[in-house]
Order: structure tokens, then sequence, then C-alpha cells
């Protein structure tokens, strides 16, 4: 049993545990944010810090989680939800809305991010997730947690090829879906 499922273990409910498992994870999932946040368009405003902070209370408490991969699958899901929130909060009128950012130099700065899109993304992964739930937990942690087929696999328990036919038929699915196919 590695240090992180003892610390996963004992986190349930014990404060302690909990402050003391965050350092053993932090790097990891900091570097999991990082790579999720690079897709970002510039600009912003959550950085991967504030996004490994916000995941990890939400990970940590009462739960119990089934060894490292559950954990990092877990934190994969938290930063997904993290992030649509976040992109919810900035569509919303009393947030700016429709408006769009105006930037001070055209040159020197990029466009403003566009929350409708991760929004679309998050709703035809809803609905994927509700016929074939394994596939959307693939794109979960290749997406949002950045991990590469091999990890990801790993983390789902099945083969790198089968992860590779899930992550080609996810793909083809989610574009016709946002593209407004039906599928």
């Amino acid at each position: 049993m590695t240090d992180v499922t003892r610390l996963l273990d004992a986190a349930a409910g014990d404060p302690k545990a909990a402050a003391a498992l965050l350092p053993v994870v932090y790097d990891e999932l900091r570097r999991l944010a990082a790579a999720r946040l690079a897709g970002e368009k510039p600009g912003h405003t959550l950085d991967a810090t504030a996004l490994v902070h916000e995941a990890y209370l939400r990970l940590v408490g009462d739960r119990q989680y089934e060894g490292r991969q559950h954990f990092f699958a877990a934190a994969a899901e938290a930063m997904r939800r993290i992030l649509v929130d976040h992109a919810r909060r900035k569509g919303t009128l009393k947030r700016g809305g429709e408006g769009g950012r105006v930037p001070l130099d055209p040159e020197r700065f990029a466009a403003p991010e566009r929350p409708d899109e991760l929004l679309a993304l998050d709703e035809a992964l809803d609905q994927l997730a509700r016929s074939e739930p394994e596939v959307a937990g693939l794109v979960k942690l290749r997406y949002f947690a950045g991990l590469t087929i091999s990890q990801a696999a790993e983390v789902l328990g099945v083969s790198p090829r089968t992860a590779d036919a899930w992550w080609a038929f996810a793909r083809a699915w989610l574009l016709a879906r946002l593209q407004g196919e039906r599928v």
C-alpha cells in the first residue's frame, strides 16, 4: 500500500490525515491542473494553483477512495466541475454575460475565452456518459486531467488498445454532437 493510499484511507473524517495528504499529492495535482489549463485561452482567470486548491477542497472530507487511481480520477472530475462552473459564472449576465473583454492593446492581448464552448462540451459529455460511461470517463481523464492514453487506461483498468479505441470513438461522437448532428 502506497503512502497516498494509506493517507487516503485515513483522510476520511480525519483533518490531520487530510492535511498530510496535500503535500504528497500536490505536485501531481498541480501538473494535471497545469496540463488542463494549458489548453485554455490566455487570460483565463483561474490558474493551476487555484484549480488545485479548489479541487482538493472538494476531494477531501468524508469520501473514501479505493486507492490512488480512484483519487486522481475523482480529481479529474472535480477539475472538470470547477472549470465548467467557472465558465457558467462567466456567462451569466450579472458577471458580464454576452459582453466581451476589451483588450488594451489588440497586438499584445489574446481574445477572450469562450465559455460557451466548454459548456457545450460538458453537455455533450453528460449525454455520452448516459450511454457510454466508461468512454466518458476516459474523456474526462484525457481532457480535464491531461492524462495520456496509457495513464488513463491504467486508471480505468483497461488495456491501452481499448482506451485508444474508446478515445477514437469519443472524439468522433463528441465532434458530431458539437456540430449538431444526431448521434
